[in-house]
């Protein structure tokens, strides 16, 4: 697929498909820059130190990729042969190539929830560090916006719950918070106590920030110091990175409070094409019992493009690239082709 195809069209698939804004642009310019692997880059620091700031965490680490920022994490607070215990659908478990064990030789185990999270689920799961017949859990790893939740938000008492726990168990929590600015403005829960229930998180400045690149991994001052030199083992090392960086700043000044705008969107389109409001708590609408192929196919034809999740399922991403009018037109058209193929 070429940029040429999607070009006019009404993009849906996600909202990593944003391009910079004119003004994102010239921060991104006009941004003071230095060499990143020494440290002497103003603009990444800054970016570091305001994010760390944000989630009440010491220290920070700008990564090129979430991915990135969530195994850097998860090393962090788990040493080869141990175990981290999470959710099946999970980003770190389905979207992650298994990287935790081709990397650094870390086991997983997950859970089934078919929900929100859980703290006495995950807990359950938990193996002690001192019977040497099983794999010892180091960590818990929670997603928050939950992707393939359809964008769900964790409950903040479960959370708090799971952290509490945890605190007297020696085990740890890594925070998957790629879209946790979503879940930050969806609940009015601050970031700060997102940030202070983990003990590193990755959150992401490409998605629903429209950032172009780029993650920040926070934790405290020790733990960013062994994921800097992770970074550089995993070939993260970058050099000028504050063309990338001031994008990020320029995002968090301008982007951050118009997410309201995005789940807004995405209320109205789950209110056209029949799925329940109530059900759709951030950017995402999850239309389930339709031919995703055909629907797609059929929508891109019409120029609106949609995300295939399965057989029978298609998601619709709202974000920064997508105004009003292009959720109305969306709406007509996924309304038209799902009511031809099924009958609805």
């Amino acid at each position: 697929m070429t940029g040429a195809d999607t070009a006019g069209a009404v993009d849906l698939r996600s909202d990593t498909v944003t391009r910079p804004t004119a003004g994102m642009l010239r921060a991104m310019t006009t941004a003071p820059v230095g060499d990143d692997v020494y440290v002497e880059d103003p603009t990444v620091n800054a970016l570091e130190e305001r994010v760390a700031d944000l989630f009440g965490h010491e220290a920070a680490l700008f990564v090129p990729s979430g991915t990135m920022g969530n195994q850097i994490g998860l090393r962090l607070v788990c040493e080869p042969g141990q175990e981290v215990v999470g959710d099946a659908d999970a980003h770190v478990f389905t979207y992650e190539l298994g990287a935790a064990a081709a990397l650094f030789g870390l086991s997983s185990r997950t859970v089934v929830t078919g929900g929100p999270l859980s703290a006495d689920q995950l807990i359950a799961q938990v193996r002690p560090k001192d019977d040497w017949h099983v794999t010892s859990t180091a960590a818990i790893a929670v997603e928050n916006t939950h992707n393939r939740g359809g964008g769900l938000v964790q409950p903040l008492g479960e959370l708090q719950a799971l952290f509490g726990w945890t605190r007297e168990h020696d085990v740890a929590v890594h925070l998957d918070g790629a879209r946790i600015w979503n879940a930050h403005v969806a609940a009015g829960v601050p970031l700060a106590t997102y940030g202070r229930l983990a003990d590193t998180a990755s959150v992401c400045l490409s998605k629903g920030l429209g950032a172009p690149v780029g993650s920040v991994l926070v934790a405290d001052a020790e733990r960013i110091a062994a994921g800097r030199l992770w970074r550089k083992r995993l070939g993260g090392g970058m050099r000028q990175a504050g063309v990338l960086a001031a994008a990020g700043l320029y995002a968090l000044d301008h982007h951050l409070e118009r997410l309201a705008e995005d789940h807004a969107h995405a209320r109205l389109l789950a209110e056209r094409l029949g799925v329940d409001p109530a059900g759709v708590p951030t950017n995402m609408v999850v239309v389930d019992d339709v031919p995703a192929a055909e629907v797609a196919a059929a929508a891109r034809a019409q120029g609106v493009l949609v995300g295939q999740v399965s057989g029978r399922r298609i998601r619709l991403v709202t974000h920064l690239d997508v105004d009003r009018a292009g959720v109305e037109r969306a709406a007509k058209v996924l309304s038209q082709v799902i009511g031809e193929l099924t009958g609805r």
